[in-house]
């Protein structure tokens, strides 16, 4: 006999919990499943133990550069001598997410209305749903509605050889106690260049493997160029048309030899950047009758439902974008629409991200070869970071930001900044577009100095037809 509720919420990533504790609080009687880490991707093995790393990685590269400013760090120290304990770091890391990890799951095991269930689900119905213990009890849930929110995993490669080495993800890299001696990482995206450079400025020599002819394919080029040449400059190796064919380990010693068409490399350790793959594939979503397109996704429409009546997809596993915020985001349109009468649609969702190397890139609406494809005349603004006085005080001048306004209806059509606390300057534009004011808003806008924002009404002032 099935124990019934109103609402499930298998999985407990960014979209899962606060909606459990709105549908608990609504009357609702609301079952949660989590099956590993409460918490998910981003608090467990993503966002919050790798932002801690790239914090102890960013104090490693003050350090190294103290004399700089007319700081001398110890009795005798020559420039540069400067090393990183990584069994250290991993315990502060282990510190905070552990704190986040136990934080969601007391929150929901004292939400009104909440019962914890630890364990993998498996749909046995269109509302039916099956827990599986890991001391082999199982469970059968049901209830009307029901929220999939399981997050993703690394993407592996299915290169010749890789299952017989060892090799690293976002997962296992975050669990080393000793540093790598040579670092080989597969992907040219926003994960393996986070990886590179707090790796490199951790000591350890990183090489990254990229299939395509730059960084940050996504990107403007002159921003992914901006990226790689930071990297580069701090020590980071680049190779480009650079698939590996095969891997083996390596004879007689811990490593990896890759084989790529330029020749053999050999490193001590690989890391696969090369994507996320969604947890649905061990769901039962057939017996639900829940389609999964060619990358395992879960379609849904704006407010978030799949096809098929009562169940929706939140975070990651639905296509709607693959970071924390969006996942949050979800949760926010579905308690609108389901729980306080509201309209709010995915679909009028302004996209907004940063890479997180150091300086950060940070991006809003369209870049500018979005908008150049789209064929309407458009304003364009670029700035260098050397026109911002922050940057100066602070000897980090690399990057530039750059804007796109549409000049009849004088809405802003994207932003970008790369550059010193760029992550935090891109808001201003971000708060303007969702408001959907015209550009002057923020041209006219009185910011406070000395900061970055302060230079974003001054971009502004600089905007000319885009050729």
């Amino acid at each position: 006999m099935a124990q019934r509720f109103d609402a499930i919420v298998i999985g407990t990533g960014q979209s899962g919990p606060p909606l459990a504790v709105r549908l608990g609080k609504s009357g609702r009687k609301t079952a949660v499943i989590e099956r590993a880490s409460f918490g998910g991707t981003c608090v467990n093995v993503g966002c919050t133990p790798t932002k801690a790393y790239v914090a102890c990685a960013r104090a490693a590269h003050v350090a190294r550069h103290a004399a700089d400013f007319g700081v001398q760090i110890g009795k005798g120290a020559q420039p540069g001598d400067v090393r990183v304990d990584l069994a250290f770091v991993k315990a502060r890391k282990e510190r905070i997410i552990g704190a986040s990890r136990d934080g969601v799951e007391q929150w929901l095991r004292h939400a009104p209305n909440v019962t914890v269930f630890k364990g993998h689900a498996r749909f046995t119905g269109a509302h039916t749903v099956r827990v599986a213990a890991h001391d082999g009890a199982q469970v059968d849930l049901e209830a009307p509605e029901i929220f999939i929110n399981t997050g993703t995993r690394a993407l592996i490669p299915a290169i010749p050889g890789v299952d017989t080495i060892r090799y690293e993800t976002n997962s296992t890299l975050l669990a080393l106690e000793q540093l790598p001696e040579h670092l080989a990482i597969c992907g040219g995206s926003y994960v393996a260049l986070e990886f590179a450079q707090m790796f490199r400025r951790f000591g350890s020599r990183v090489t990254v493997l990229v299939r395509g002819q730059r960084v940050l394919a996504r990107e403007d080029e002159d921003y992914s160029r901006a990226v790689q040449d930071v990297l580069a400059r701090e020590g980071v190796e680049f190779r480009f048309g650079a698939e590996p064919r095969s891997v083996a380990p390596l004879d007689g010693q811990v490593g990896v030899r890759i084989a790529l068409d330029s020749g053999p490399l050999d490193v001590s350790h690989l890391l696969f950047a090369t994507g996320r793959l969604p947890n649905t594939d061990d769901l039962g979503l057939d017996a639900a009758g829940i389609e999964r397109d060619a990358h395992g996704l879960i379609a849904v429409d704006g407010q978030l439902r799949t096809h098929v009546q009562g169940i929706w997809a939140l975070g990651d596993v639905n296509g709607r974008g693959a970071f924390t915020h969006t996942s949050y985001d979800d949760f926010q349109i579905v308690a609108a629409n389901l729980l306080d009468g509201k309209a709010r649609s995915a679909d009028t969702r302004i996209p907004a991200y940063a890479v997180f190397v150091d300086p950060p890139l940070a991006r809003v609406g369209m870049s500018e070869r979005e908008v150049r494809e789209r064929g309407n005349p458009a304003l364009i603004a670029t700035m260098p970071m050397s026109r911002v006085g922050r940057a100066r005080e602070r000897g980090e001048t690399d990057g530039f930001m750059k804007a796109l306004v549409d000049p009849q209806t004088q809405r802003i059509l994207g932003a970008a900044i790369f550059g010193i606390e760029g992550d935090e300057a891109i808001h201003t534009f971000i708060d303007t577009m969702t408001a959907d004011a015209p550009y002057t808003t923020l041209q006219y806008a009185m910011h406070i100095h000395p900061t970055v924002s302060e230079l974003v009404p001054t971009l502004l002032d600089g905007l000319k037809p885009l050729e």
